[in-house]
């Protein structure tokens, strides 16, 4: 195992600690519960998300104006715990009410479930949206249902432009759950992860294979075949995305290609121009876009390809500033 790491036992601390330290401007960290919170928490709708590390910038990096005001980040792959999420919970309560975003795995469901419980016992309202967005399997190694995987991120950005903008607890409940609505995924991966306290890669995959349909944490998916050219990994992903959601001719959308941590722009951006080319040929209008490694599997090699559906109201939030250490724009 090479790592940029001095143990595995200290890695998530040492990291929120270069966090704290490289984005003063933008969130702080807190420790014991360890919780990233934006550095002007606003008087509005909070938005709290998390899971394990291993998938940055996902959650901490989407920290900040327009997007979420607090993160809880789990050991590597693993829940957070519901102290964490209640107290970040509270950290960014300001008498509007919090919405919890949390991606569709077993340990996540049941921990902000019982953080939010604790939090409504000392008064604070707290709404909740699952994400379940990846059209791979059905069920999966931590999961009940679609996993959630890339979607996260265009809520979070979505559902936090809302708030931004002063939309009520249930409106920005309902903005995200549109989005989860209305957005599907699957990914794919070249080679596998190493935890660094398991220290061996997460799985076997030879040389010749790829997995088509992984999770985001190395959890087997559809089927495993052997490497193909990026044109056709391409439809083997983006195929299952427009079937399962019901796409007319016409619509707008969002292309979403990305990273699992390994995969340099490079290869994502030959990856995107056959996943427009797909997309317009479906009859599919791509009027927005986002490539790069913004949910990610540690050094795992592969992406993912995001379609979300567009309507005004969403565009206009995608457009709407915001200012994280992962995302810009608009300001």
């Amino acid at each position: 195992m090479k790592k940029l790491i001095n143990s595995p036992e200290n890695v998530v601390a040492e990291a929120l600690q270069g966090m704290a330290l490289a984005h003063a401007d933008l969130l702080k960290v807190h420790v014991d519960p360890n919780y990233i919170v934006r550095a002007d928490v606003q008087k509005k709708v909070g938005l709290v998300s998390g899971g394990g590390s291993g998938h940055e910038p996902l959650h901490g990096g989407f920290v900040g104006l327009g997007m979420l005001d607090a993160a809880c980040p789990g050991a590597v792959f693993t829940s957070p715990t519901p102290d964490q999420i209640e107290a970040a919970t509270k950290a960014v309560d300001a008498g509007q009410g919090v919405l919890h975003i949390v991606k569709n795995y077993t340990g996540d469901v049941m921990n902000f479930q019982l953080a939010a419980e604790l939090a409504q016992a000392d008064g604070v309202k707290v709404e909740s949206v699952v994400i379940d967005d990846d059209v791979a399997v059905k069920d999966s190694t931590w999961t009940a249902g679609r996993r959630g995987v890339a979607t996260t991120v265009l809520a979070e950005k979505i559902a936090g432009a809302a708030a931004e903008a002063g939309a009520s607890l249930i409106e920005t409940r309902d903005v995200c759950r549109k989005v989860n609505s209305l957005g599907r995924s699957m990914g794919v991966a070249l080679t596998s992860c190493t935890v660094p306290h398991a220290g061996k890669p997460t799985f076997d995959l030879p040389e010749d294979e790829i997995e088509l349909g992984v999770g985001i944490h190395g959890e087997p998916g559809r089927e495993r075949i052997k490497l193909r050219p990026a044109d056709e990994i391409a439809e083997l992903l983006l195929r299952p995305v427009i079937d399962d959601l019901p796409y007319k001719r016409g619509d707008e959308v969002l292309l979403f290609v990305n990273g699992l941590g390994g995969t340099p722009l490079i290869e994502l951006y030959v990856l995107y121009r056959k996943a427009a080319e797909i997309a317009e040929a479906a009859g599919l209008k791509v009027t927005r876009r986002l490539v790069g490694n913004y949910i990610t599997s540690l050094e795992m090699a592969g992406a993912s390809i995001t379609l979300l559906k567009l309507d005004p109201q969403l565009t206009k939030l995608w457009d709407a500033p915001v200012k994280t250490a992962a995302l810009c724009w608009g300001i």
